[in-house]
């Protein structure tokens, strides 16, 4: 529901024109997902499908497939989010219709488990990918019960950027040697992919990794630790020399004692005992001073930010990592701006997300040919 239409999100705030398909009268479930304003507008449904343009088709029918097919003819990316055999069953096929239609078609296949594999026909969303990733196992304290990673539909947002990397990199190859190919993303891989050590670790030793909560597994401190006012700050001390900075910042030098905590191994047996002395020096004043004095002794330190904090962090603006534009709707509404930040050919937020079947004529009529009167025939038969 969300990990395909936010792989075409990406390539459409590069410059790509495209075109949502959704069903007439109902549209895309995004639509209704999430928290929706008291204007009827999903927040979900605005940002993630900006840059787009909206048609309505109905694929079960015969006259919507032939449809379809018109527009792959013109299409270089054909992004779909179903179970698969969904289009096999449509009688859309990559290789039996699809690639017939246009050789070097690229078909970019999102779903829960792949293409293939005993489980692909089943269901799933991210929260069961986080599940079955490991992430899941990985979050929360260790006496707590398994806990979702932060954003809940992080599985899907991640194979969406993976989805794009697989449409650019096909694209590429398209350009090189002509081919048309699929890209087969799945949202458990792409959380998976990201799991650190975890795989090749367990593949040598078995060692499997349990929840920590806060805590780094090979990194002490490596930490949260609220402040003398109840804010948070992170802490990372990744290496001996970040340490002996930080003892020096605490004034603890004797920390660094050859037999006290010098050595990543020597904070590693001792956690406990690191992580209170840090705690106890961060609880005794107030979050920015503690950053502050950090930043001094060039001890990596940040706070842990809530989204008002965001709003109105001073980087975030010279960035201009948050966009403020227009919605029809809504009016002025705040949303994550282009990423990656490209120096000669930057993205853009052009519009949000469309009202549904907004741009049926200018597809249908203008891109396809067909007549006003074609057009109407087609809202009358319930095709688009």
């Amino acid at each position: 529901m969300i990990a395909g239409p936010f792989c075409a999100t990406i390539l459409g705030e590069f410059g790509a024109q495209v075109i949502k398909i959704e069903m007439p009268g109902t549209g895309d479930p995004l639509r209704r997902y999430g928290t929706i304003s008291n204007k009827g507008a999903s927040f979900s449904w605005l940002s993630d499908s900006r840059n787009k343009k909206s048609i309505t088709l109905d694929l079960h029918k015969e006259k919507g497939k032939e449809i379809l097919k018109k527009l792959i003819a013109k299409t270089d990316i054909m992004i779909e989010n179903f179970r698969p055999g969904t289009l096999e069953r449509w009688g859309l096929g990559y290789d039996e219709v699809l690639k017939k239609i246009k050789h070097d078609l690229l078909l970019i296949r999102i779903s829960a488990y792949g293409q293939n594999g005993p489980y692909r026909d089943r269901p799933g969303f991210a929260r069961l990918a986080h599940g079955f990733s490991g992430i899941s196992h990985l979050t929360g304290t260790p006496d707590g019960p398994p806990l979702v990673p932060g954003a809940i539909a992080l599985a899907d947002y991640l194979s969406g950027l993976y989805g794009a990397v697989g449409a650019l990199m096909s694209f590429i190859a398209r350009s090189r040697y002509g081919i048309g190919q699929q890209a087969d993303v799945t949202l458990y891989e792409s959380v998976l992919r990201i799991l650190d050590e975890m795989i090749p670790l367990y593949s040598v030793e078995g060692h499997i990794q349990e929840r920590m909560g806060m805590e780094a597994p090979k990194i002490v401190p490596h930490n949260h630790y609220r402040a003398q006012d109840g804010k948070w700050v992170a802490i990372a001390c990744t290496i001996d020399k970040m340490f002996e900075r930080l003892a020096i910042v605490m004034k603890k030098p004797e920390l660094l004692n050859p037999n006290k905590f010098a050595t990543m191994a020597q904070r590693i047996s001792g956690r406990e005992e690191v992580n209170r002395i840090v705690g106890e020096w961060v609880s005794s004043m107030p979050r920015d001073k503690i950053i502050n004095l950090c930043l001094e002794g060039e001890v990596p330190a940040g706070p842990i930010y809530n989204v008002a904090d965001i709003f109105e962090d001073e980087h975030y603006k010279a960035r201009e990592t948050l966009l403020n534009v227009q919605d029809n709707t809504l009016g002025h509404i705040t949303v994550p701006n282009v990423f990656p930040k490209l120096s000669e050919t930057p993205g853009s937020v052009d519009t949000l997300g469309p009202q549904l079947g907004e741009h049926n004529y200018e597809i249908y009529r203008d891109m396809l040919g067909y007549s006003n009167h074609e057009i109407q025939l087609l809202m009358d038969d319930k095709v688009i």
